[in-house]
């Protein structure tokens, strides 16, 4: 066949390696000029602002996550590796989407299965290209694939278990609207059939609406009695009655992570065979991912976290709900559409201490004022100096969070630039 792969990053080069191996004509098509050190040599390549008006004639054309599939004007067939993965993966699938959580929740997962002895792939949007893996995935195997939107955008086939977590306003720079957003995220859950789970968040209107995209199969909802999914009581996690493990066994701060636990439970609990010790194990085996409301360091009896990875309200106000302690918040960063009012409303009610940075300052600093929050404008500085000037501000005791609730790309590459700098920033402190 003759295929195009549209978008030549991390999953892009994946898709055609896994396409050049099994003997096809694969061009790589990207509207950005590439390095040729970073092609293949001999690779056919169409590049350049115009090349995405070049794609008739192709058997195939496999758009990379971040491209619009509504970009594609073709008369050819368009692909993604999302969907060759569920195509021709031949084990169970364990998909897990939202706005915020999903990289923690499917490492929570694959934490618990691997515990009880299964071999999992985890693969994704948190990392791991899906068809790098897909040619050494066996039938008794297990793959916990984390989705984003635009994984989801366009998929023809939901996983066997669908994980639908809190779901918010998120990128509407790329999404034309909420409808769209939530649209594309319900694919995880609209082809299910009978013999499929779905399992959603306890109280989130928008996760309900994913849930209900299909009648097939079974939905509950995580975090609650009712459903006969894992809930937690008197610190401990249960189902239908049944104590599983204490909730000291999860090594993450925060309520929201306990949520996010119980639904990695409930995700995992088909595949366990009632080795129920391999709970506590494989949760108390996951130590947090980077950039996640991670500890980096502590100087003078002030705490340091990182969680570049908050790119929406939400996400901040899980971190700052996670501690009693008076905190410190590193806010802003360039916009993508979301309204900050309840974020900064959090921060009055939690008596947060405000640092607004980024092209997002502005907006921020307003708002901080406008609802009598206490703020500190550090816009145009390096992540250096915020982190000097947080520490001049911290009392003993208090913590400083990193967790800018927008994109990083005003000021740095992406959320793991923008975290690597908090780290090494906090390192020079201690």
């Amino acid at each position: 066949m003759k295929i195009a792969i549209v978008g030549y990053g991390a999953e892009g080069k994946a898709s055609y390696s896994y396409w050049r191996d099994l003997g096809h004509e694969v061009t790589i098509v990207d509207e950005k000029e590439i390095s040729p050190y970073d092609l293949p040599y001999g690779s056919d390549m169409l590049l350049g602002k115009n090349a995405f008006k070049y794609l008739a004639g192709y058997d195939l054309v496999v758009r990379s996550p971040g491209i619009n599939p509504s970009k594609l004007k073709t008369d050819s067939k368009i692909w993604s590796a999302t969907n060759e993965f569920f195509a021709k993966c031949p084990a169970p699938i364990i998909g897990v989407t939202g706005t915020k959580g999903k990289g923690t929740t499917a490492s929570l997962i694959a934490a618990i299965l691997t515990a009880a002895g299964k071999t999992v792939h985890l693969v994704g949007n948190i990392g791991t290209p899906a068809l790098s893996v897909l040619p050494k995935i066996q039938p008794d195997d297990l793959a916990v694939f984390e989705l984003s939107s635009f994984q989801l955008w366009d998929l023809e086939k939901s996983p066997h278990i669908a994980v639908a977590l809190m779901i918010e306003a998120d990128h509407l720079d790329v999404h034309k609207d909420m409808k769209d957003y939530v649209g594309a995220k319900s694919n995880i859950r609209r082809y299910q059939t009978d013999n499929d789970i779905c399992i959603y968040h306890p109280t989130n209107e928008l996760s309900a609406q994913v849930a209900a995209a299909s009648t097939e199969g079974e939905a509950k909802r995580y975090a609650v009695v009712d459903d006969g999914a894992v809930y937690v009581k008197e610190n401990t996690f249960f189902v239908q009655n049944q104590a599983l493990c204490s909730n000291d066994a999860v090594q993450l701060p925060g309520a929201h992570n306990l949520e996010n636990a119980c639904a990695a439970i409930t995700a995992a609990l088909p595949f366990l065979d009632n080795a129920y010790d391999a709970i506590e194990k494989g949760l108390r085996s996951f130590t947090g991912l980077p950039h996640r409301l991670k500890l980096v360091g502590e100087k003078s009896g002030v705490r340091y976290y990182d969680d570049s990875i908050a790119t929406t309200p939400g996400s901040a106000i899980a971190a700052i709900s996670a501690f009693d302690e008076p905190k410190l918040l590193i806010l802003g960063g360039s916009d993508k559409g979301a309204d900050y009012t309840e974020l900064i409303e959090a921060c009055k009610s939690t008596d947060t201490h405000v640092l607004v940075i980024g092209a997002l300052a502005g907006k921020l600093r307003k708002l901080c004022q406008k609802h009598h929050v206490a703020v500190t404008d550090l816009a145009g500085k390096t992540m250096q100096s915020i982190v000097r000037s947080a520490t001049e501000l911290a009392a003993p005791g208090s913590v400083v969070i990193l967790s800018p609730a927008a994109a990083s790309f005003d000021m740095f590459k992406n959320y793991a630039d923008r975290g690597d700098q908090f780290v090494e920033a906090v390192k020079e402190l201690v």
